[in-house]
């Protein structure tokens, strides 16, 4: 079925954004042969504060919906991770070598790669246009969107970030919410030190439990930037004076090498990270990415978590026919609590304990113990299988811990 164009025409699903978990539904439903428009107020390509990081739940999602590496000019395949303890022990984690687990890319080539995959899809996507109101009418959605008019359809996606206007014009936003964790971000070039190949992962004292990262780049660049929680010591007076004596601290020196120069500005953003809590669902819109607070609370990423969303929005529009909501929000809302939930608990007790430095010293230690704890502490850092497996035995199966990896060919 041919996609609609017209802002006169009714589609099967409107989604405001075009970032990972909007681009993610567009395309499952496209391919199912829904008609599907897209809508962001960014033009493409463009950039979002990230620190461009993908983990093998990421990157099985972007594969099972058809991105490639050669889709982004700058993929970077990552085959270790260094962590540093608060005491300064560093271990090295290998990732196993049958397919990739982690890599890193520029959000800026990896959306935009995204948008241009959803438009081969047969999505309709309309760059530079905002949401201005939105009105729910019993069978359809109704969206007033900037320079377009008015755009009906039988169901919303709202990927629109932390601050979702969706979410704020359908008076479901809450007063004040700067998310959980808050992360800074900047790119260095010139980079001659081992942080041009490696993953570096840098659990500072005065971070924990967050962590500063350093995720390499083609051509000798970085994407550079730490997260911290915000746990009530942290504000951001404080945060802006770890970023600005980030540099200075010897050892990421020394990984970045003399020569390192910071490029342009930093960008700063809060990171939701709240999916236990959040509003999945308001009659015929469904909250994906972002906007449903679907961040790893553990780590601060995302990417994966939003794609995963995205998917599930699709997969349960496309169960309830396009037409019935009740089983449209049963649908997604089990799915997404299955999916993340158990795993979101178990990270939030794992945040408590890594708060403490000496707590945090101990973990990188067992991690280093041998060549078992380093090769699968990796993958279940990087999220190849559920933290939470012991509290939920039903993902338990045979290749646990030796599942192949993504982009074998």
């Amino acid at each position: 079925m041919p996609a609609a164009d017209s802002t006169t025409d009714a589609v099967d699903v409107l989604i405001i954004g075009a970032g990972p978990a909007g681009t993610a539904a567009a395309i499952t439903l496209a391919r199912a042969g829904r008609r599907v428009v897209v809508v962001d107020k960014a033009v493409f390509p463009r950039d979002k504060c990230c620190g461009d990081g993908l983990t093998t739940l990421a990157l099985r999602e972007l594969e099972a919906i058809g991105l490639r590496p050669e889709h982004v000019p700058n993929w970077q395949t990552v085959d270790e991770v260094w962590l540093r303890s608060p005491s300064g022990r560093e271990v090295c984690l290998p990732l196993p070598k049958d397919g990739t687990f982690a890599a890193s890319t520029p959000r800026r080539e990896l959306d935009a790669a995204l948008v241009r995959l959803a438009r081969s899809a047969g999505a309709v996507v309309h760059e530079g246009h905002g949401l201005d109101a939105i009105r729910q009418l019993g069978d359809t959605v109704e969206a007033d969107i900037e320079g377009l008019g008015t755009l009906t359809a039988r169901f919303l996606i709202a990927a629109d970030g932390v601050w979702s206007p969706t979410r704020k014009l359908l008076g479901l936003a809450e007063d004040g919410y700067l998310g959980e964790w808050h992360g800074f971000r900047q790119y260095a070039r010139n980079v001659t030190g081992l942080a041009a190949q490696r993953l570096y992962v840098w659990f500072e004292p005065d971070m924990l439990p967050g962590y500063a990262w350093s995720f390499p780049l083609p051509d000798g660049r970085v994407n550079l930037g730490f997260g911290v929680m915000r746990d009530g010591t942290h504000n951001g007076k404080s945060m802006k004076a770890q970023w600005q004596g980030l540099l200075d601290r010897p050892h990421i020196r020394a990984a970045l090498g003399p020569d390192a120069e910071l490029e342009d500005r930093h960008t700063a953003l809060p990171i939701p990270a709240g999916i236990d809590t959040a509003v999945l669902t308001a009659g015929r819109v469904l909250f994906v990415g972002d906007a449903a607070r679907a961040t790893d609370v553990m780590t601060g990423e995302g990417i994966g978590q939003a794609v995963l969303t995205g998917r599930l929005a699709a997969e349960a529009v496309l169960a309830g026919g396009c037409t019935d909501p009740t089983i449209v929000r049963g649908v997604y809302e089990r799915s997404v609590r299955s999916h993340l939930l158990a795993d979101h608990r178990m990270s939030s007790v794992l945040n408590g304990w890594l708060a403490k430095p000496l707590l945090a010293r101990g973990a990188v230690r067992i991690v280093g113990l041998n060549g078992w704890t380093r090769r699968n502490f990796a993958r279940w850092m990087f999220e190849d299988e559920h933290r939470a497996v012991l509290l939920t035995p039903r993902r338990w199966h045979r290749q646990f811990f030796r599942r192949s990896g993504t982009f074998r060919t």
